[in-house]
């Protein structure tokens, strides 16, 4: 019950950070496409509440290290560079978009801020991906005997895995202008927003097929039980439903968002009902799961008590924060 408890809340967390923090990523990667006419927008939607949204990264994080400590290591370890180069993409985006937000003179440095901005808005999302590509491709080794480029580059800069990244940018550049359809703006905007939405659905699916061939030419384990679960197939069939849907009710700005993030919901439940209970795939077939290197039970009911007492500090707090800066009067 506890480690239910425990996975539950993990699943939630990398969830509301697709939709809320993938958003916010979105947004940056909509200005690198959409220039300058963009940046008003992104300023409204996303200045009061962007730095709150990665409280769900921060807290799946801890999870997997007091929890599954042995995962945690392996891909700290095996994938230390893309992940140094998510955390750097990271601090620039925050950096830039505080600078060029609050800084009261603007001269020719606010060039330099938009444009790092943008690119680790992008840059960022990609590297998340890849991170992600590598623990289901199953190309990560913990043997002693292997060099560097085995264990550090070859799990992750390959096609596969630069796809992958590539499928989650698009993902949340998608998700994001979907948001962008619910903010109060003119009809330009929306006829702007509307149409970045389809281009970004299209690339999404083109390259989540890719993301599939890639997979199947690589003998990816995940793809392959991807292929013959019945229930895969179904995910997809929704999703695709969803998806038509959501171009035939662009114009309803309040449920275009809960649409696309029901779709988010569906793809994610469908890869984690197809990965379980494997966390990472390993290329020795030892893969780390669940079973296999979740902490002690007294650490699982301390995390538990946490949790409880965390959330019921976060979930009012965030509730909070929402209903003062992104709802208008008429929607409290």
């Amino acid at each position: 019950m506890l480690l239910f408890i425990i996975i539950f809340v993990l699943c939630v967390s990398f969830f509301l950070y697709t939709i809320l923090g993938g958003a916010d990523f979105g947004a940056g990667i909509l200005e690198l496409v959409g220039g300058n006419k963009a940046i008003k927008p992104v300023y409204k939607a996303i200045a009061p509440v962007w730095e709150a949204n990665h409280v769900w990264l921060i807290l799946a994080v801890v999870l997997i290290f007091t929890n599954f400590p042995e995962v945690y290591a392996e891909i700290s370890t095996s994938l230390h560079i893309p992940l140094y180069i998510v955390l750097l993409g990271i601090i620039v985006r925050g950096t830039a978009f505080t600078f060029r937000h609050y800084d009261a003179y603007e001269d020719s440095t606010h060039k330099l801020y938009h444009w790092a901005f943008r690119l680790s808005s992008l840059l960022t999302p990609v590297f998340l991906g890849i991170v992600l590509g590598a623990m289901i491709l199953g190309k990560i080794t913990n043997d002693p005997s292997s060099d560097f480029l085995e264990r550090y580059i070859h799990p992750w800069f390959n096609p596969f895995c630069l796809v992958f990244g590539m499928f989650v940018a698009s993902l949340f550049a998608y998700i994001s202008t979907a948001y962008f359809l619910g903010e109060e703006q003119t009809k330009e905007d929306y006829t702007f927003f509307s149409l970045w939405l389809k281009r970004f659905a299209i690339l999404s699916v083109l390259l989540g097929g890719t993301v599939l061939f890639l997979g199947y030419i690589y003998g990816a384990p995940f793809i392959d039980a991807f292929l013959v679960a019945w229930y895969a197939w179904i995910g997809l069939g929704i999703t695709t439903v969803l998806l038509w849907v959501i171009w035939r009710q662009l114009a309803n700005k309040k449920l275009i968002r809960f649409l696309v993030s029901a779709q988010v919901a569906v793809v994610m439940m469908t890869w984690l009902s197809i990965q379980a209970p494997v966390i990472v795939y390993m290329s020795s077939g030892s893969h780390l799961t669940v079973d296999n290197t979740m902490a002690a039970t007294g650490t699982q009911y301390y995390t538990v008590i946490a949790l409880v007492v965390g959330l019921l500090i976060i979930f009012p707090s965030l509730y909070y924060l929402f209903r003062i800066f992104k709802f208008s009067s008429g929607e409290k």
